[in-house]
């Protein structure tokens, strides 16, 4: 398994932007496919975006496609989350995941690593 770590969470403004990072440890991080997910308080642990072993193919759930952008940096062993136009909605801890199964996978148990989540609080 590898070891992820992530940060750049925080406290934004409606309408502001914030970008996560999610470091690997270990030298087979271009072998997992990466996510992000996300859990609000008293909800369950929902997708919002995943990328290829490549980087060349995104998916993305609806709520955040068109303000979130994930890309990820193999020599850097990094996977990214912009997140623009953010709304009170997206409040939430965020989560990133490593898979070894095909990039378009929503649900959490296709994916065997978490890194321990970062807080992004959104004010109106």
């Amino acid at each position: 398994q590898v070891q992820l770590v992530e940060s750049g969470g925080g406290l934004a403004q409606a309408g502001g932007s914030l970008r996560l990072s999610c470091a690997a440890s270990g030298r087979t991080f271009g072998t997992y496919v990466m996510g992000w997910f996300r859990q609000a308080p008293g909800k369950e642990r929902e997708f919002v975006a995943t990328i290829s072993l490549s980087g060349n193919s995104t998916y993305y759930a609806d709520s955040v496609k068109g303000r979130f952008t994930i890309s990820r940096d193999n020599a850097k062993n990094t996977v990214y989350l912009q997140m623009n136009s953010l709304k009170p909605e997206d409040t939430a801890v965020y989560y990133c995941a490593a898979g070894r199964l095909y990039y378009r996978r929503r649900d959490p148990n296709d994916y065997n690593s978490w890194g321990q989540g970062t807080q992004v609080t959104v004010s109106s």
